[in-house]
């Protein structure tokens, strides 16, 4: 149990300490591939501090949900980030692929909630947005991720590991990194850079917040993408098994940030779409993962 909880706690502290860098590389990466100079790798960490040491302002035409929402959104995507092993060792024990896909829709239900207690304009607007498209992002991963489960015959994390590193893995890779596009709110999905109120999704969400709720909620979003970005490692690109753990970690860091920039460069090469055609892309990704869950039922 004591080994389980320091498992738990290292993990933690590995995922606070490398979402924000991984964030930092795409957003540098990015503005490289657009001729620009761009923000320092590690300015995530900056504006992250920046949030932190200012008071919170909260609307009085709010409740404890929207003082909740922020602790709530960051401490479930820890939570799953700790259900993924990052290396050979036991599994956690309370937890599998179904608690991990539970925890993505506990943070999503609590922001959008949070989003429409203020009853402004653009808070309704981004969570209207945000549930539509959790409705189209959601199907994909869970039938990307089932036709792993098929392979595999188990939903436990540790037992997945590289269950993707077949034929129809590849076709799961490619439904799956499309519904990690739209879960991490990039482009064409959402573009994570963007003010213009009218076509925000994620941030339109967060205009309420301030001060110290807002750097959780931006952590919250960073640790997101890193998880996201670690589930597709363990499944597809796992480490091998006896290695140390500091050339583990140091492998697995080098294939997030790798597939981070498979990210920008994604995000470089195509223009954010029109609301009405997401459904076509997502549809997309959903044939490309019930193509490889047909391909491992009749191996």
């Amino acid at each position: 149990m004591i080994d389980n909880l320091l498992i738990a706690g290292g993990q933690i502290i590995l995922l606070i300490l490398m979402a924000p860098i991984v964030n930092g590389i795409i957003k540098k990466a990015k503005a490289l591939t657009q001729c620009r100079r761009g923000p320092s790798v590690f300015q995530p960490y900056f504006d992250i501090i920046k949030f932190l040491k200012r008071e919170p302002v909260v609307s009085v035409n709010t409740s404890w949900i929207t003082q909740l929402t922020p602790y709530v959104c960051l401490s479930a995507y820890l939570a799953a980030g700790c259900l993924i092993p990052l290396w050979e060792h036991r599994s956690l024990g309370f937890g599998d692929l179904i608690a991990l896909t539970y925890l993505f829709a506990l943070s999503r239900f609590s922001l959008a909630l949070a989003g429409l207690e203020p009853a402004s304009a653009f808070g309704g607007m981004g969570s209207s947005r945000e549930m539509m498209i959790a409705t189209l992002v959601e199907p994909v991963m869970v039938i990307g991720l089932f036709g792993l489960v098929v392979a595999a015959g188990t939903t436990d994390l540790k037992g997945l590991a590289g269950a993707g590193q077949n034929p129809a893995g590849l076709l799961a890779f490619i439904g799956l990194m499309v519904a990690t596009v739209a879960e991490t709110g990039r482009i064409p999905v959402d573009n994570p850079d963007t003010h213009l109120e009218l076509t925000m999704v994620h941030e339109a969400m967060l205009l309420e917040y301030a001060g110290r709720h807002l750097g959780f909620l931006h952590l919250a979003a960073m640790v997101k993408q890193a998880v996201l970005l670690i589930l597709l490692v363990h499944l597809f690109w796992p480490q091998q098994p006896g290695i140390p753990i500091a050339l583990a970690l140091g492998l697995l860091v080098g294939k997030v940030v790798a597939l981070g920039l498979l990210l920008a460069l994604i995000e470089s090469v195509l223009a954010k779409m029109r609301l009405f055609k997401l459904p076509e892309l997502l549809a997309s990704g959903a044939a490309f993962c019930l193509l490889a869950v047909l391909m491992n039922s009749f191996v």
